[in-house]
């Protein structure tokens, strides 16, 4: 059963690969914004997957973030995902990412819960 409140705290350490140079989103060596909202994605899939039932997951519907501070290459960032609301299969998370020296980013991720095989039985339908 989901409920309010269910949180997954992510660490990740800021690679050669994240960097906004390297994935193309900008042309400085530091942690790029589509790094920083998949770490969210993902921490938010982290709080709730356990819980699920069996053959369901979770997919993204829509982000809003906030990138307020640069991140350092090796920097090591925590992201936490904390389940604010249940509506039927819709989950509204907040997101919060913080490196050594503080908050880098913030914002609200919705997920719908969903039947993996039926979803994926949607690509092929098209």
């Amino acid at each position: 059963m989901l409920e309010k409140g269910l949180q997954f705290i992510k660490e990740v350490v800021v690679k050669p690969e994240n960097l906004a140079v390297a994935m193309g989103s900008g042309d400085l060596p530091v942690l790029a914004t589509p790094a920083m909202v998949a770490f969210m994605e993902n921490a938010a899939l982290s709080a709730v997957e356990d819980q699920l039932p069996e053959g369901n997951t979770t997919v993204g519907a829509m982000i809003q973030t906030t990138h307020l501070k640069p991140t350092a290459l090796g920097d090591t960032v925590l992201v936490t995902a904390t389940l604010l609301e249940v509506e039927g299969r819709k989950l509204t998370f907040s997101v919060v990412a913080s490196d050594s020296q503080g908050k880098i980013g913030e914002g609200t991720h919705i997920r719908y819960v969903v039947d993996r095989n039926k979803f994926m039985e949607k690509l092929t339908s098209r």
